[in-house]
């Protein structure tokens, strides 16, 4: 039984903690709402989405009060208990890491969108276990972003060559249980390991998402930048930014 001091220790520690991603979210979206402006985008053209690895399903729940209906995992082991606890609050849950197959069966289970498919193989995966859990999901092309300003190859971060996105995005269409929705990148490192400038990633990657709307008129979503370089990926047409630690502060171990 919690006692009366605990129970209100407790509660004191949500309401600061409330109040701190109150005040991270608000900052979030006044910037991202700039960097709409900025791009002569019209209010609300990006969704937000919170990436919240390493952070505890009360931490959901807070955010889900504040108003965050899409929230971000990349580790399936980290994911799937945390979706349990938080089901009852009506979120829209993405799987953005790289994904094996032998895990595309759990993940068919919780996520509503895969933004992590770079391969025929996963593509494949991928159908069986939706199908097999009696669901749909949309899925996303990772592009691999191969260049950097200077021509300099970068450290490589994931994601299919833009050159087998075509064959890719077919082999989606094809799957009875996915649908196609877009495409999804990280700005490459530099040839140090430093992060490069990311204006030119997110502008090749704009090229290749008009590329798939050309063949495929529905995949409209782009889901690039992050904490660092969001407004760079909204003046190059993203439709998703994933933020974590400017949502949530630096990464703790996993409560």
């Amino acid at each position: 039984m919690t006692e009366p001091a605990d129970a209100a220790v407790d509660a004191a520690e949500e309401a600061v903690r409330r109040e701190e991603l109150a005040a991270n979210l608000a900052e979030v979206r006044e910037r991202i709402a700039a960097a709409e402006r900025a791009a002569g985008r019209p209010a609300g053209d990006v969704t937000l989405i919170v990436v919240t690895k390493t952070w505890p399903a009360s931490d959901v729940r807070l955010l889900a009060g504040l108003g965050v209906g899409d929230v971000g995992e990349n580790r399936d082991q980290e994911a799937l208990p945390k979706h349990e606890a938080c089901a009852d609050l009506g979120l829209r849950w993405h799987f953005i890491g790289q994904l094996q197959r032998n895990k595309a069966r759990h993940v068919a289970a919780y996520a509503d969108v895969v933004q992590s498919v770079d391969r025929p193989e996963l593509v494949a995966a991928l159908d069986r276990a939706a199908a097999g859990a009696g669901r749909t999901l949309d899925v996303l092309l990772q592009i691999g972003l191969a260049a950097v300003p200077d021509g300099a190859p970068p450290a490589h971060r994931g994601g299919a060559d833009p050159a087998d996105v075509a064959s890719l995005a077919d082999l989606v269409e094809a799957a009875e249980s996915l649908r196609l929705a877009g495409v999804m990148a990280v700005a490459p490192l530099g040839p140090d390991g430093s992060p490069a400038d990311p204006r030119a990633s997110f502008a090749r990657l704009a090229d290749v998402a008009a590329g798939l709307r050309a063949d495929h008129p529905r995949a409209t979503m782009v889901s690039a930048g992050m904490s660092g370089d969001l407004e760079e990926a909204v003046a190059a047409g993203a439709t998703h930014v994933r933020v974590g630690t400017a949502v949530l502060g630096g990464r703790p171990r996993l409560r």
